[in-house]
């Protein structure tokens, strides 16, 4: 009787969160080098981007020889219904993903900046792989979340990530009050993203909705010579200081 292969891993491959910015930091200023390794002897990879997929390991070749030429990395991308709806909500089975994990090859989770699977797509096919009986393993890089909250100055025992807030000014406002009333009763910080042509409007709305004394912190080009981070309270904010560009992406952050 043919044993069958023993099965590959699912490795949570982190990039470098200067995806999309300007300037890019040098690769191996933000990823240890077990993380470049690991990532250079990979073929198979599930990302959010293929573009974006083959764009970071043309960097991490650059400083680690890749396994396999970029024209055979095996890449394949999330549905786009997935990046929607997102991997729980669209019902999405991620078993599909995982077939070269199933004949032994390890496998590579990616998405465009900072960790797979937090704050962006991928949870689905984490949890496929739990679920075929794969070893799980996250490898050591940037998460900009966890970066902009400890250098906040919030409260980084009791903390919620809640995404993205509604583009309709009306609806972020009525989210931006339901969030600073969730914080300063519970003290819990409440943290979500945007996207750099969003960043002003953004800014606005918070100066315009939230208290006096409610203090915001926001960060952007987090990891690269250009990083700004700011925390200050609501009433300082309107003194004149400038938020973040239509350039970079930023995490905000708000709490007593």
């Amino acid at each position: 009787m043919k044993t069958p292969p023993v099965k590959g891993r699912l490795l949570l491959v982190p990039t470098p969160l200067d995806f999309a910015c300007q300037a890019q930091a040098p690769i191996e200023h933000v990823l240890p080098e077990a993380t470049l390794v690991a990532a250079a002897g990979l073929r198979h990879w599930v990302c959010e981007n293929a573009k974006s997929t083959r764009a970071f390991l043309k960097r991490v070749g650059e400083t680690h020889p890749l396994v396999a030429p970029l024209a055979e990395q095996e890449i394949t991308e999330l549905p786009r219904h997935v990046h929607k709806k997102g991997d729980h909500q669209s019902g999405f089975d991620g078993k599909s993903m995982l077939s070269a994990a199933l004949q032994g090859h390890d496998i590579g989770l990616v998405s465009e900046a900072g960790m797979p699977a937090v704050a962006d797509p991928g949870s689905s096919v984490v949890r496929a792989a739990h679920d075929l009986g794969m070893t799980v393993v996250p490898l050591v890089g940037p998460v900009s979340l966890l970066l902009a909250l400890a250098a906040s100055g919030l409260n980084g025992q009791n903390f919620a990530f809640v995404g993205y807030l509604p583009q309709d000014a009306t609806e972020r406002t009525a989210r931006l009050k339901q969030l600073e009333s969730l914080a300063l009763k519970t003290g819990q910080t409440q943290l979500w993203i945007e996207t750099p042509y969003r960043n002003a409007a953004m800014l606005a709305g918070l100066l315009q909705s939230l208290q006096a004394n409610t203090r915001l912190a926001i960060a952007s080009g987090l990891t690269l010579p250009s990083a700004s981070i700011q925390s200050h309270t609501i009433a300082q904010w309107k003194k004149g200081l400038k938020g973040p560009d239509g350039h970079t992406p930023a995490v905000y952050a708000i709490g007593p």
